[in-house]
């Protein structure tokens, strides 16, 4: 494992920034946001790439203080199939998504896999993640910690509540069918994401979860679930607080009260 590098700051850079490196026009890009994670990049760079060989990876780093993003630059410059794109500064895990899936776009993806660079998302299940949308049966697949052959390991009974408490309670309020509305690790196809409006969307990392697939569900997408295995991540520390789940709980009640206002709204008389 690549040793974590204390105390290094590298100068600003422009949110528009990134790599000019060809990348292979596969179809297939996954996306990576990444705040400090220099001890795991390099291995989760390789073990995604060896999974997904023809894919494009996507590193979006949001000026990390630790040098990731200087790191993601020297595997850029060795490994062709990796592209940079390089933040000011830290917005929140939404926000890195959000960009890194335009560029994606831009750049002809057909399918495209979230995911974190803490190693609690498993490369080895990538290949079945993406299966669906190229089989043309899914377009949204979430890897699913909360159905049959799901699982969490390495986790106290207080996070355990708090995420499959925050799935169910926006499962009911939101009347959406996942099972786990809060994981990061998905797969989108293409076209699907593209139709979806980036404005107004929450950077929080519960609610955006919970916020992409409701959008994604209203407008009629195939959500499908695949089991995996969550590990808690093996380096580094979480950005998990308690206020991006008190954010969580406040806008989906908010969003669950917009549809209710705007199916009064376009009542006649209203």
């Amino acid at each position: 494992m690549t040793p974590r590098r204390r105390g290094r700051r590298v100068a600003p850079v422009h949110s528009d920034a990134m790599t000019d490196a060809p990348a292979q026009d596969t179809g297939t890009w996954v996306v990576l946001p990444t705040y400090e994670e220099a001890e795991n990049l390099p291995g989760i760079a390789a073990a995604i790439l060896e999974m997904l060989p023809a894919a494009t990876l996507l590193v979006v780093d949001d000026n990390s203080p630790d040098g990731t993003g200087e790191l993601a630059e020297q595997l850029a410059r060795d490994e062709p199939r990796i592209r940079v794109r390089h933040r000011a500064g830290k917005e929140g895990l939404g926000r890195a998504y959000l960009d890194g899936f335009r560029v994606a776009l831009d750049g002809g993806a057909t399918s495209l896999i979230q995911m974190d660079a803490d190693w609690s998302h498993d490369p080895a299940v990538l290949p079945s993640l993406v299966a669906p949308i190229v089989e043309d049966r899914a377009d949204l697949v979430i890897g699913s910690r909360y159905v049959k052959g799901g699982r969490v390991l390495d986790w106290g009974i207080g996070r355990r509540i708090v995420s499959r408490g925050g799935s169910l309670f926006a499962r009911i309020v939101l009347g959406l069918k996942a099972n786990d509305l809060t994981g990061g690790f998905k797969a989108w196809r293409g076209p699907t994401l593209a139709a979806i409006p980036f404005d107004g969307i929450h950077a929080g990392g519960y609610v955006f979860q919970i916020e992409m697939t409701h959008r994604a569900s209203r407008a009629g997408a195939r959500v499908v679930e695949v089991p995996i295995t969550f590990r808690d991540r093996l380096a580094g520390r979480s950005k998990m607080s308690r206020r991006i789940i008190v954010e969580a709980l406040i806008v989906v009640l908010r969003l669950r009260w917009d549809e209710i206002r705007r199916r009064r709204l376009r009542r006649p008389g209203a």
